[in-house]
């Protein structure tokens, strides 16, 4: 291991470990592209059970993940112009940003996204934080399932803290939004609102003065765009009045032109 030094036999060498440690997968033949090696690699990670990893495996996927990052481009927070008072509009991948915290859209098992190359920000955060971060979150998921029972599932709008490992944030807020099946309601709105005012909360709580939001519930959860990114702008700025100075920054993260164009509107 002492003689890896170049990013590709990091890459050959995490995807002769990640083969070695999947029980359905050990025999899978690796491709010669990089591009395409990347992706086994990539989806072996998504698929992995949280459990330990030898010391030596966690440093080279380490320092692999972290010349990810800078191949990718680190987006820092003087880079993010503010659009109005301490609030920001940036349109990219969100683990590209070098803030106090980044909040991911999570489900109610907590563990991310097992879909490999799944295009959700479950599955983004997860792989480019490293294997560590699944075995965290489930390591405080059986702590609440001692404390609640064995099959207790995160509740709606209820954050949870992580580190954030080899993504340029320091920390991740993982938070489950609210799912519309049949229709929009009041409940469902105040649900959603309840996760902008409680990720903020935890973040004041823990000094953490920069948050970037994902578009919470939209997507795959079926809450329509325009009124979720309302929510989220009425319900930041009623916060921000109530706790003046808690935060020199909140990051509206959006990926598709649509939300962007909502966010806009919405700050001018």
């Amino acid at each position: 291991m002492n003689k890896i030094k170049t990013q590709e036999e990091r890459l050959t060498y995490l995807l002769e470990e990640f083969r070695a440690d999947s029980d359905s997968y050990k025999n899978i033949k690796v491709p010669d592209n990089i591009s395409e090696k990347e992706k086994l690699l990539r989806s072996l990670m998504n698929i992995r059970m949280p459990k330990r990893m030898s010391e030596e495996v966690i440093k080279v996927q380490d320092e692999y993940l972290s010349c990810r990052a800078e191949e990718k481009g680190i987006v820092k927070l003087t880079n993010i112009p503010v659009v109005k008072g301490n609030l920001s509009i940036w349109q990219g991948d969100i683990t590209r940003l070098e803030v106090d915290s980044i909040v991911n859209a999570a489900n109610s098992q907590m563990l991310g996204c097992f879909v490999p190359m799944h295009t959700c920000i479950d599955n983004q955060i997860h792989t480019f934080a490293g294997v560590q971060l699944r075995e965290e979150c489930n390591h405080k998921m059986e702590k609440l399932r001692e404390k609640y029972g064995k099959n207790y599932e995160q509740p709606t709008s209820i954050p949870m803290l992580t580190d954030a490992y080899n993504l340029p944030a320091k920390k991740v807020v993982h938070i489950v939004g609210p799912i519309v099946s049949a229709g929009l309601t009041v409940d469902l709105e105040k649900s959603l609102a309840d996760c902008y005012i409680n990720t903020l909360d935890i973040c004041s709580e823990n000094n953490l003065r920069s948050v970037a939001f994902c578009c919470i519930s939209t997507g795959v959860f079926h809450f329509p765009n325009q009124r979720a990114a309302q929510i989220a702008v009425e319900t930041v700025k009623k916060w921000l009045l109530l706790h003046p100075d808690s935060m020199e920054r909140i990051i509206f993260n959006v990926f598709k032109d649509e939300d962007k164009k909502y966010y806009e509107e919405l700050l001018r």
